[in-house]
């Protein structure tokens, strides 16, 4: 899987909470990690919600919009 990248303006208000959309090849049962850009153009790890719909949408909640991006970890050997 590549990366997932997404803009702060791609989040929709979802209660208390904001989440966006990143189901673009986002495998299942590959974990996950999340990453915001900082204003340095550099990215973070965060623990940011990852949710599933039934009809299996993948979706990215936070309490704030953010530029950021999705990485799997399944390139991993263990």
């Amino acid at each position: 899987m590549a990366d997932i990248t997404f803009r702060k303006e791609d989040f929709i208000k979802d209660g208390e909470r904001y989440k966006v959309e990143v189901d673009q090849g986002a495998g299942k049962g590959v974990d996950h990690i999340v990453q915001r850009e900082d204003e340095n153009g550099e990215y973070e790890v965060i623990q940011a919600e990852i949710l599933r719909s039934t009809d299996e949408r993948v979706f990215v909640a936070w309490s704030e919009p953010f530029n950021g991006k999705v990485v799997s970890d399944e390139y991993k050997k263990l």
